[in-house]
Parts: C-alpha cells; structure tokens; sequence
C-alpha cells in the first residue's frame, strides 16, 4: 500500500497528515482514496473547530502525485479518467469543507500539493518550503479547475509563468505572490500554525462558518454563488446565543466561550 492519510484530533483542531514520508509525501491512489473519509471525519466532529493540513515528518509537505504509479493509473482515457474522478472527489472534500481549513508547509509542495494546498483558506510556509509545478516537464495536463484556482490566487501572469516555466519558487517568492500568508523559520512553523489555529478556534465558529461560505461564493461565477445559504449563515450568526455570548463578555472583559450554537 502506497502511504496513507493520517487524523488526529487535539482539542479543538483536527490535523490531516500526509503519511509517505520515503517518497516525500508524495500523494498515491489510496491516499487519494483515504483523504474524503479523513475530512469527513473531522468535519463531523463538533470537538473540532479548526483543521490544519500537514505533510508526515519534518522534510516535505506533499512532494506532488506519486510518480511511481502514473505508468498503471495515468495511462490511456480510462485510466486518466477514473484517475481524474478519484482527485476531484478528494479535492472537492477539502474545499467544501464548513470549517477553517490551514496547510503547514515545509520543504517541497510540489504540482499535487501545491493543488491540496490551495485548497487550504490559509497558508503557512517554512523559510525552507519549495514550491513548484512541473506538469510541463512530464508532459501531463494540469486540471483546468487547478489553473483557475491558481489564476485567483496568484494573477494570470504569474501563474502562467509557473505553469509554463515549471520552475521552483522559494518561500520568499510564494509569500510576494501571495501563494502562502506568512513564512517562518522552519523550527517554529509547526508552533507557529498551533497558534494561529487556537486562536481561530477560539472565535465563534458560526461567525467563521459564514466567512468562509461568503469567500466560497466569492470565488464563482455571480449565478453560481448559492447567496441564499450564505446570507443564511450571515443571519445564524446574529440568531446565535453564541451572539449573546461574545456580546456579553465584551461588557464584562473576559473571554467568550463559544459553543456553535
């Protein structure tokens, strides 16, 4: 079996690890298979109000797709299409995700983790993090879906310039085309993304529910941003006796203690 997709729950944050560290963390077929269970699980926990994505071990966040399997999973339309199913119901888990959704990136974040890490509401690198897409070095198509996401992200020109260049950028780079939000030495990243993701967790989760519906809706075309259901989340908020709650300890200067209710 090729690597796996861990869980783990710590209080209020859920983590999705990227389980293969001898090929970097590189992202096989049951991983790819494992990875909608895996947020599935943490978004049906109420204990979990924050999750972060992270590669296995200390050296790669997600060395892109395993190349090793692209000869029997990649070959031929059949192949490519059940391949390409398979990807997007993985990536589509992650996107549609309710809940704050962070990526902790260290070392290489290559063509399939750059896609799972845009995936991720915030980014956050380490000062050694390498990133990079190098579809037109192996001849393959790059998802449409994946370009457009990385159109919004970065801006036409420079994502052509990382598609068609596949060269690498470093974490410097990443953060002055706004790839990732902030980057740290590497031996403080993985503290530094706790706590940030506790103090998110601390917020009122219907509040950020609402945020991240809203910046969805954003991202698509004016007739296909369900306004309803996100001007419903905007209301819920104000319905919420987590409303009285944060409204109540601002009078009396103390934290609020919210309960996504």
């Amino acid at each position: 079996m090729g690597g796996r997709i861990r869980t783990r729950q710590e209080g209020a944050l859920g983590w999705i690890v990227f389980d293969q560290p001898k090929r970097r963390n590189a992202i096989s077929v049951e991983m790819w298979q494992q990875l909608p269970g895996a947020v599935a699980k943490l978004a049906g926990d109420p204990a979990v109000r924050v999750v972060v994505l992270r590669g296995a071990g200390d050296e790669a966040f997600v060395a892109g797709a395993d190349i090793s399997q692209f000869g029997s999973e990649r070959t031929g339309e059949q192949a490519r299409a059940g391949y390409g199913r398979l990807v997007g119901a993985a990536l589509g888990a992650l996107v549609n995700l309710d809940k704050p959704l962070l990526a902790g990136i260290r070392g290489p974040c290559v063509g399939g983790g750059v896609v799972v890490a845009l995936t991720a509401d915030l980014r956050y690198a380490a000062e050694d993090a390498v990133f990079s897409v190098p579809a037109a070095r192996l001849g393959i198509g790059y998802e449409p879906a994946a370009v457009e996401t990385l159109v919004a992200t970065v801006g036409m020109p420079a994502a052509l310039d990382i598609l068609m260049t596949a060269r690498r950028l470093d974490a410097a780079e990443a953060l002055r085309l706004h790839l990732v939000n902030e980057v740290v030495p590497s031996d403080q990243l993985e503290a530094f993304v706790r706590e940030r993701a506790e103090r998110m967790a601390g917020n009122a989760p219907l509040t950020l529910r609402a945020v991240k519906l809203a910046a969805r809706a954003l991202r698509r075309p004016p007739e296909a941003r369900e306004g309803e259901s996100v001007e419903a989340a905007y209301r819920a908020c104000f319905e919420s006796a987590d409303y009285r709650e944060g409204v109540a300890a601002f009078l009396e200067k103390r934290r609020p203690r919210f309960e996504g209710r």
